[in-house]
C-alpha cells in the first residue's frame, strides 16, 4: 500500500465551524477577480447560506464567472426567489444527479455529490467536511442550542491546481449531460466537442494558478471518485494507521468501516497505539445510530477507545496520527463515503498543523464525550441489539443492490 503523494510550498489554516469557515469563504469571494467554483452537498438558504449565497451574486454581478453545484438530495430545491436571482446576476448553477420519479430505487440513485470544495481565482482553496448550512441549525431536527463540530482547511499551494481542474473537469461532464439530454442524437457529437472544449478552457486557463515552491506545509488534495479515484481516501487512512507508533485520533460523524479499515485499527490497538475514536453520540437517522454498532464490540475488545460526542451534533471527517499526520475533509468512514459518494479530504503532514487539530479533539473528547465501557456494552439491552443488527443487515443489503461489496 503506497502513500499519498504530498507536495511541499502550501500554507494551511485549520477552519473550525461555521464561524471559522463562513467568513474566510465570503472574504474569499470576495476577493475574486475572475473565477470562483464551488460545490456543496448542502445549500441551505438559512442565515449563513445567504450570506455565501449574496457573495456570489456581487461576484457575478462584478464580471466574475461564478460555476456553483449542489447535490440533488442534499439540496432537493433552490428557492424560486435565489433562482431568479442567480439567474440576473450570472451565476451558472446545477444541481447533481436531482431524485427523479425511482429515487433511490436506482443503483445510480445511491451515487452522490458529498464533496465540498471552492476554489478562487486558481489561487485559493476551501476543503472540509461543512455544508453551506448555518452551525445551529439541522435539516431534519431544526434549530439546535449547540454548534454542530466540524472543520474546513484553507489552501494556497500546489494542491489549488488540483482542486481547480478537478472541479472544472466535473463542471465540464455535467454541461454535456445536460446537453445530450436535451439535444437530438444528430446533435451529439458537437454537444460533445463543444463540453469538451470548455473543459480544456477552464482546465488550462492561467487564472492565477499557483506554481510549486519549496518549503511550507507538505500537503495533498485526495479525491474520491467512481473511477480512477475508488480507494484513495480509504487508504490513505490505511497507509497511516499502519504507519502510527504511538497514537490515532479519529473524529467521524457516520461511521460503519469496512473490513480492512477496522482490521487496520484493531491491529494497531494491539500493537500498542492508543486509537480513540469520537463518533456520533447523538440519534440523528436510525442508520447512523444503529448500523454502526454492531462493529463496535470488535473495536473495544482490541481496545480501542470509543466516545460519543453529546454536547451537539458531530459532522467532523478528521483524523492525527502520531501528531504529524491529519486529515481534514468531506468523507465519512461508512460505505456511501467511502464506496459510492465523490469526496474530497486534504491530507496534511505538519506538525504544528497536526497539533492543532489534535487539541481540539481531546477537548472534545474531555468535555463533551462520553467513553463507552466495553462491558456495558456488551450488556445493552436485547431490543437495542435487535436495532442494531436490522440497520446493519439494511445497510449490507443496499450495497449488494447496488453491486458493490464491502
Amino acid at each position: 500500500m503506497t502513500a499519498t503523494p504530498l507536495s511541499a510550498g502550501h500554507h494551511l489554516q485549520l477552519l473550525q465551524g461555521g464561524a471559522g469557515f463562513f467568513p474566510s469563504l465570503i472574504t474569499a469571494i470576495d476577493g475574486a477577480a475572475q473565477e470562483v467554483r464551488l460545490e456543496t452537498y448542502i445549500f441551505h438558504f438559512d442565515k449563513s447560506g445567504v450570506l455565501v449565497a449574496s457573495a456570489l451574486e456581487r461576484a457575478a454581478l462584478r464580471g466574475v464567472s461564478v460555476y456553483l453545484v449542489v447535490d440533488g438530495i442534499g439540496t432537493p430545491e433552490v428557492p424560486v426567489d435565489w433562482t431568479e436571482r442567480f439567474e440576473r446576476a450570472g451565476v451558472q448553477w446545477h444541481q447533481f444527479s436531482p431524485l427523479g420519479r425511482w429515487g433511490l430505487l436506482i443503483p445510480g440513485g445511491w451515487r452522490r455529490l458529498h464533496r465540498k470544495l471552492c476554489v478562487v481565482d486558481a489561487r485559493v482553496a476551501f476543503c472540509g467536511g461543512i455544508n453551506i448550512l448555518d452551525d445551529f441549525l439541522d435539516p431534519s431536527h431544526g434549530a439546535q442550542e449547540s454548534a454542530r463540530y466540524d472543520f474546513a482547511v484553507r489552501a494556497v499551494g500546489p494542491l489549488v491546481a488540483v482542486a481547480h481542474r478537478t472541479m472544472a473537469q466535473f463542471w465540464g461532464r455535467l454541461q454535456l449531460t445536460r446537453q445530450l439530454e436535451n439535444l437530438k442524437f444528430g446533435s451529439a457529437r458537437q454537444a460533445w466537442k463543444d463540453s469538451a472544449l470548455s473543459a480544456w478552457r477552464a482546465d488550462a486557463s492561467p487564472v492565477g494558478r499557483p506554481t510549486g515552491r519549496h518549503g511550507g506545509v507538505s500537503a495533498a488534495l485526495v479525491l474520491r471518485d467512481n473511477l480512477r479515484n475508488r480507494n484513495r481516501i480509504e487508504k490513505a487512512y490505511r497507509k497511516a494507521i499502519a504507519d502510527a507508533r504511538h497514537e490515532v485520533l479519529i473524529a467521524n460523524a457516520y461511521f460503519l468501516p469496512g473490513g480492512k479499515l477496522r482490521r487496520a485499527l484493531v491491529h494497531a490497538a494491539r500493537r500498542g497505539v492508543r486509537v480513540r475514536l469520537l463518533l456520533q453520540g447523538r440519534y440523528e437517522y436510525f442508520m447512523q445510530y444503529h448500523g454502526a454498532r454492531p462493529v463496535f464490540g470488535m473495536l473495544l475488545a482490541a481496545g480501542v477507545e470509543i466516545h460519543e460526542y453529546s454536547a451537539g451534533f458531530l459532522h467532523a471527517k478528521v483524523a492525527v496520527v502520531d501528531s504529524h499526520w491529519a486529515t481534514v475533509g468531506s468523507s465519512n468512514l461508512d460505505p456511501l463515503s467511502l464506496l459510492l459518494a465523490r469526496e474530497a479530504n486534504v491530507v496534511v503532514e505538519d506538525a504544528p498543523f497536526a497539533r492543532t487539530l489534535r487539541a481540539s479533539l481531546l477537548h472534545a473528547m474531555q468535555t463533551q464525550g462520553e467513553q463507552l465501557d466495553a462491558q456495558a456494552y456488551a450488556q445493552r439491552p436485547w431490543r437495542q441489539r435487535f436495532l442494531d443488527r436490522l440497520a446493519f443487515g439494511v445497510m449490507r443489503l443496499a450495497l449488494f443492490l447496488t453491486g458493490r461489496r464491502y
